[in-house]
């Protein structure tokens, strides 16, 4: 299945004249509006809550009302007939409320009696559902990836900004205290200058990924609203037969998703910008294939992404769909040190692999484990889902776009980095990107042109943002015959004599 993308050169920016640089800058909402309704509670309605939305979005919510939370489930719209009164049924069950059911989200934005949505449709939704919530005063929950376009990203960030209403991405390992535990480390240079990371998400299935996602009889044109699921009035989709597989298993599909690069690596890149202080990658190359899971899918089952910064660091996401039991660690590494993580959302303790004294010139510089605030608790409590939520939810209380974990600036600079690597791979092209104005471009040798230049200027290293320990594990110390070094201009020895 392929989409109608072209792949002539391009330069994609913003409509709105959104930036990069903007999406980096201090919060600045407007005055700030009644956060609840008037019955004192935050009224949820939701937009497409299949799989994802119903399991994580539906679920959590109603765990949190059950337990007291300022909180009421009052409205449900999606394209499917039998998932959308199962849903329902679900909430009035739990809950007590009867929802509210609407055919076109629109309707639902348009009721006084929703304050917020959670968005759980299709990546090639996103945009506009997150654009027209905001606009119609809403506080937003959009699952990831943000959004499927970079541009688009970076509009998400204009209009949240501009209208001041809390949203959450729903990247749930953001909610973790580990990422801002590293970053304050990092920042006053236990690591010494930043280097760069490398993440993963591997999985395996018998039966290929999103494949398990199981395809129903049930499923038909009479019981799916399928133009309004593609999207062909609003222009995010061409018309098509309806195929349970695409319906079901769209993540297969670059019309509609973009496999592994959006709806996995989105999740550990965004934690290691998180960590790391970083944002949005200068230049972005993707690499992989699809070398088992040939099944009619568009999408790789091995692919790897590389981003470099412009702080001189570089991030490695890397994967493959069919080998879960042999991953790569997660790391953050440093000229000092490196963070080893382990593997999945829960964190008890993370590694410091010091280097060795005649690098760092530091002879206190030691290996050790350092403690997280999951340390000694029941893992089996800590759901990285439900605690996200919970922000999510406190946030709106406090009527603080600022207060969530995952707030839509860290989301566009995560989804950025995963969705050039995905377009690399696609059209075969290194993507610079450009934080001053937003737009990327096709690669050329700008960038290890100023490297270079930096390098024979003896420059010193850039740091990270939030870099708090001036030169610390950021020097080297040249030997003696160093001297001996440089150009013979005009036949004299630089070294004299």
């Amino acid at each position: 299945m392929a989409d109608n993308v072209s792949r002539r050169d391009f330069v994609k920016t913003t409509g709105a004249a959104a930036t990069a640089a903007a999406a980096l800058s201090t919060f600045a909402a407007p005055a700030p509006a009644r956060a609840v309704g008037a019955n004192g509670k935050i009224r949820i309605g939701f937009i497409g809550p299949g799989g994802r939305g119903f399991g994580a979005h539906v679920k959590s919510l109603a765990r949190l009302h059950e337990e007291g939370a300022n909180v009421e489930l009052v409205a449900v719209s999606e394209v499917y007939s039998k998932q959308r009164d199962m849903v329902c049924s679900f909430i009035k069950e739990k809950t007590g409320t009867d929802p509210k059911k609407y055919d076109d989200y629109n309707d639902m934005l348009a009721d006084a009696n929703v304050d917020a949505v959670c968005i759980g449709t299709p990546d090639h939704w996103h945009h506009k559902q997150i654009v027209d919530s905001l606009r119609a005063g809403k506080h937003v929950y959009a699952e990831k990836p943000m959004t499927k376009k970079v541009e688009e990203a970076l509009d998400v960030v204009k209009v949240w900004k501009e209208t001041g209403k809390v949203m959450q991405v729903g990247v749930q390992s953001t909610s973790l205290q580990v990422w801002d535990q590293a970053r304050d480390l990092i920042n006053n240079g236990k690591l010494g200058k930043v280097l760069g990371f490398q993440t993963e998400y591997f999985r395996n299935s018998g039966v290929g990924q999103w494949r398990y996602y199981k395809l129903e009889k049930e499923m038909s044109p009479q019981t799916v609203d399928w133009k309004r699921w593609l999207g062909v009035k609003e222009g995010l989709a061409p018309d098509m037969d309806f195929d349970r597989a695409l319906y079901a298993q769209w993540r297969c599909y670059w019309p509609f998703g973009s496999g592994m690069f959006t709806d996995l690596f989105v999740h550990r890149t965004t934690s290691m910008l998180k960590a790391t202080g970083l944002r949005f990658p200068a230049r972005v190359v993707g690499a992989g294939g699809i070398y088992m899971e040939l099944d009619t899918r568009d999408v790789p089952d091995v692919a790897t992404v590389v981003a470099d910064y412009n702080e001189g660091c570089q991030g490695l996401i890397t994967a493959t769909m069919c080998n879960e039991n042999s991953r790569i660690k997660q790391v953050i590494r440093g000229h000092n040190g490196a963070f080893e993580f382990g593997n999945g959302e829960q964190f008890t303790e993370f590694n410091f692999v010091a280097e060795r004294p005649q690098v760092t010139f530091d002879s206190s510089v030691k290996d050790e484990t350092i403690k997280t605030d999951l340390a000694g608790s029941d893992l089996k409590k800590s759901d990285t889902t439900y605690l996200h939520f919970k922000n999510w939810v406190a946030a709106m209380e406090a009527n603080k776009p600022d207060m969530v974990n995952n707030d839509p600036a860290l989301g566009a600079a995560a989804v950025t980095t995963v969705i050039l690597g995905a377009q690399s791979y696609r059209f075969g092209k290194v993507y610079h990107l450009d934080e001053a104005t937003g737009q990327y471009k096709d690669g050329d040798d700008s960038w290890s042109k100023k490297w270079e230049e930096l390098s024979k200027q003896r420059a010193k290293p850039m740091q990270v943002p939030g870099w708090a320990a001036g030169d610390k594990g950021s020097t080297l110390k040249p030997d003696a015959y160093m001297a001996l070094g440089g150009p013979w201009a005009n036949g004299q020895d630089p070294a004299g004599g």
